[in-house]
């Protein structure tokens, strides 16, 4: 017994350090996009996968008017993961640009001013290059996949290379790609929605306002948000605008003030610090006794609400999205059969279709480097922004390489933009860009590396 013991407690300190590492996200989603794409054309798993992705989720009730009601619509596996558990992604996604805006590197005018330049030009450019090569085809709304940037992937990167990357650009990347997943939420938000119904639509409104009251009287506990969440993301889901968006939207009207003050805290504090000590030796109890399990539940609750709520849901979610619901997006997103070798082929041109996997493609690998380093150069030469501490131009446009890795949002984007033909072809030219994106972003990362790996070389020469 005793050994099992210290094997379970020496497995979750490891677990526990791999959990810290900055790098840790980025291999477990790697690790998850391999079993996808295994699952996805092996002979005796690829039925079984698309098969379990395909269950229906929904449920059916008759009314007493002897009709069927369905809820949730059309819900199936893949839906539950792209529609409800990345809730909870763009959730947390909303919570740290926030808190980047309140207190963090989008904070102030001159913080915020480069990332975003920065980061609009990241957008703007994959997407013209991906109209350029797909403009006057049926393909040609997917311009919105190729524009983001994958965080946990290009910080992990980063992390892995190193002092070999000054830290002002490793804030200038981390604070651009929260600019960036900003940018792709509106996108999203903007153009890959569905018809909007405007009632449903305007009982959101009336939802968001009565949360914004429920802010303004102060109102900082977190299950008094709980329910208009759930309302809301049914509201989304039914009016036309994708329920993801009601995340991003809670993430904003979560409070971000704490319940109580810093001088509240110490008061408290020494109070019931008091009151522990005075509290010892009472009865035979060993510690915590009566009396002290009071204080110190006192003194962790007085603790937990002298941080804002918003922090807190942030801390809270933070593991469970990284290493539990997006390691299943990518198993659920990332798992395309290959059923074709034109499914690789990325110079693969169709007049009808345009070619899907070259826009991405190239939108990620090149167009994300120059549509960074080029906005980049006219804020710095226009002296609205300044170069980062410490970098060069060399490497600025070699980290900006690593904006090309696009898992994420691009996989998330790549459904919702390319649809209105039939079933079959829909199917195939979704593939192909989940392909192009896993393509595009695996180069992108290899090209940001190695030309760090030369420019850092070069400059400690020059040192």
């Amino acid at each position: 017994m005793y050994a099992w013991n210290k094997g379970v407690r020496n497995f979750r300190v490891r677990n526990e350090r791999f959990i810290k590492q900055p790098w840790a996200q980025g291999v477990v989603l790697l690790a998850c996009v391999v079993v996808a794409m295994l699952l996805a054309n092996l002979p005796f798993t690829k039925e079984l996968y698309r098969g379990f992705l395909e269950t229906s989720l929904s449920f059916t009730a008759q009314t007493p008017s002897g009709n069927t009601l369905t809820f949730p619509r059309d819900m199936t596996v893949e839906k539950f993961i792209n529609d409800i558990l990345m809730v909870v992604f763009f959730f947390t996604v909303g919570l740290e640009i926030k808190r980047e805006v309140i207190c963090g590197e989008l904070s102030t005018p001159k913080k915020a001013v480069m990332p975003i330049i920065a980061a609009f030009g990241g957008v703007v450019a994959p997407a013209l290059i991906y109209t350029a090569i797909n403009h006057g085809t049926a393909t040609s709304g997917g311009w919105g996949i190729p524009t983001a940037t994958d965080i946990a992937f290009a910080v992990g990167i980063l992390s892995i290379l190193g002092d070999k990357v000054p830290i002002s650009l490793k804030v200038f990347l981390t604070a651009l790609a929260i600019a960036d997943d900003l940018i792709a939420i509106l996108v999203v938000a903007l153009f890959y929605g569905g018809k909007i119904n405007f009632v449903l639509l305007a009982c959101s409104f009336v939802v968001i306002a009565l949360i914004l009251v429920l802010n303004k009287i102060g109102e900082k506990r977190p299950w008094f948000y709980f329910a208009p969440a759930i309302l809301l993301w049914i509201l989304f889901y039914y009016s036309g605008i994708h329920a993801t968006m009601s995340g991003v939207v809670m993430a904003f009207l979560v409070p971000s003030k704490a319940r109580f003050s810093e001088q509240y805290l110490y008061k408290k504090g020494k109070k019931y610090i008091a009151r522990l000590l005075e509290s010892g030796g009472i009865d035979e109890e060993p510690f915590p006794n009566g009396p002290q399990r009071h204080c110190l539940r006192k003194l962790s609750a007085a603790a937990r609400d002298s941080m804002p709520l918003s922090y807190r849901l942030e801390h809270a979610l933070g593991n469970w999205v990284n290493f539990l619901i997006m390691p299943i997006f990518a198993l659920a997103n990332a798992g395309v059969e290959i059923a074709d070798p034109s499914y690789i082929n990325i110079f693969h041109w169709n007049p009808e279709f345009g070619s899907v996997s070259m826009g991405i493609f190239f939108g990620l690998l090149l167009g994300k480097p120059i549509g960074i380093s080029l906005a980049s150069f006219i804020a710095i030469k226009s002296k609205v922004g300044e170069m980062p501490s410490g970098a060069s131009w060399k490497m600025l446009i070699a980290v900006a390489c690593l904006g090309g890795i696009g898992f994420t949002m691009s996989i998330f984007v790549d459904p919702l933009s390319l649809g209105g033909l039939d079933p079959a072809t829909t199917t195939q030219l979704r593939d192909m860009g989940k392909i192009a994106v896993l393509m595009g972003s695996l180069c992108a990362g290899i090209l940001g590396s190695i030309l760090i790996n030369i420019v850092n070389a070069i400059e400690r020469k020059k040192a």
